[in-house]
């Protein structure tokens, strides 16, 4: 059976690498579109599940493994920003602030249309707000396409103080849980979950889960 990752994003990608197992990606036809007064878990939720049924009638005989990912900071919920503008927004609402990342994974199976979603959540402290260190990072662009405006995984793991949780589920797709839920439809990750955490290899895994 054929493991088909419906997202275009590079970290996800890069992630589900990491356990050994052979997949596709597909660009999923699904349109996001973020709500302000729904739950971000809710959007989260429906987001991953949506990606992966809408690759079901082009991927036959799949598991279809979709993903999102959506923050939380009090009752706002925060998605990708439209511009640097919309990011340096974003960033300073949560400078010294505890915020909330919710990553949601749905796993479809293309012959039964059965859909598990499996949701992980990760508390993010932020260092109070430094004009200087947050224009240097604006400067890289690297907040574009990221929900919250930064990466943990590069430049914006600078703006971060600690995180309580996994890892993984921040950059954007929870390893543990998808290793527990491909074996549960009879696909087998090669590699030890358990050894995979313990290294680690992953730019900045170590240094917010040590």
């Amino acid at each position: 059976m054929r493991l088909i990752l419906a997202s275009t994003s590079p970290r996800r990608q890069e992630l589900l690498t990491l356990l050994g197992l052979p997949f596709d990606v597909v660009a999923p036809p699904f349109v996001e579109r973020v709500m302000p007064n729904m739950p971000a878990e809710q959007q989260a939720v429906e987001f991953a599940t949506g990606k992966a049924r809408s690759c079901v009638k082009h991927c036959p005989a799949a598991l279809i493994l979709g993903s999102d990912t959506l923050i939380s900071l009090g009752s706002d919920v925060l998605g990708k920003p439209a511009d640097l503008d919309d990011a340096a927004s974003m960033l300073r609402r949560m400078a010294g602030q505890r915020h909330k990342i919710f990553t949601a994974v749905a796993l479809v199976g293309s012959e039964t249309e059965s859909c598990e979603v499996q949701t992980a959540t990760v508390l993010v402290t932020m260092k109070p707000l430094n004009e200087e260190a947050l224009a240097a990072y604006l400067r890289t662009e690297d907040s574009l396409g990221k929900a919250g405006a930064y990466s943990i995984q590069g430049g914006g793991a600078e703006l971060i103080e600690r995180i309580e949780g996994d890892y993984t589920a921040a950059v954007g797709l929870p390893l543990r849980i998808v290793a527990e839920m491909l074996h549960r439809h009879g696909m087998a990750c090669p590699i030890d979950i358990n050894q995979l955490y313990a290294r680690k290899p992953y730019p900045n895994w170590a240094r917010f889960n040590p």
